[in-house]
């Protein structure tokens, strides 16, 4: 156990959310034949009115200065956020295959769920893993996910708040 999680007890990933994965899966595809990449982000699972402590993936962050091909995909990892509710990654892989290559598992690094899609990217063509690579459960939740638009809704009060804290 590292100091970091000695000192801050990361929560477990409970799932992903059904919108998250199925944004994935497109953008897998409209990447197609290049790999897909991006790191995964969450949001407390009691704040999506689900009764379970842990992280729901919410997010797919595309991080600026990403390369592909058809054979791999490169993060600039200067670009990555480095947050505590930052979870793992995710990436396609344009052959189908379904488990990672011992690159992958190189790259597996931050966080505890990561994901490889496979072309033809559909509903059942993903797979989550751990940091050894190893197969783990991710579940696919039906949760009510925050308007996008809604991040850019605020007030000069809101504002003002933000500045208190």
């Amino acid at each position: 156990m590292g100091l970091f999680d000695r000192f801050f007890k990361r929560k477990a990933v409970v799932g992903i959310a059904r919108d998250t994965i199925e944004f994935a899966l497109e953008a897998a595809e409209d990447t197609h034949p290049n790999e897909y990449m991006g790191m995964l982000r969450g949001t407390d699972a009691t704040s999506l009115g689900l009764d379970r402590d842990g992280y729901v993936v919410t997010d797919v962050l595309v991080i600026p200065g990403t390369t592909s091909n058809p054979v791999s995909a490169t993060l600039d990892s200067n670009m990555i956020p480095n947050d505590m509710r930052a979870l793992g990654s995710i990436h396609s892989h344009p052959n189908g295959v379904l488990r990672p290559s011992d690159a992958d598992i190189a790259t597996f690094g931050q966080g505890t769920a990561h994901i490889i899609m496979g072309a033809p990217y559909r509903s059942g063509d993903w797979r989550a893993f751990d940091q050894q690579g190893e197969p783990r459960d991710l579940p696919v939740l039906d949760v009510d996910l925050p308007d996008p638009e809604s991040f850019f809704d605020f007030t000069q009060a809101d504002i003002d708040a933000e500045l208190r804290d």
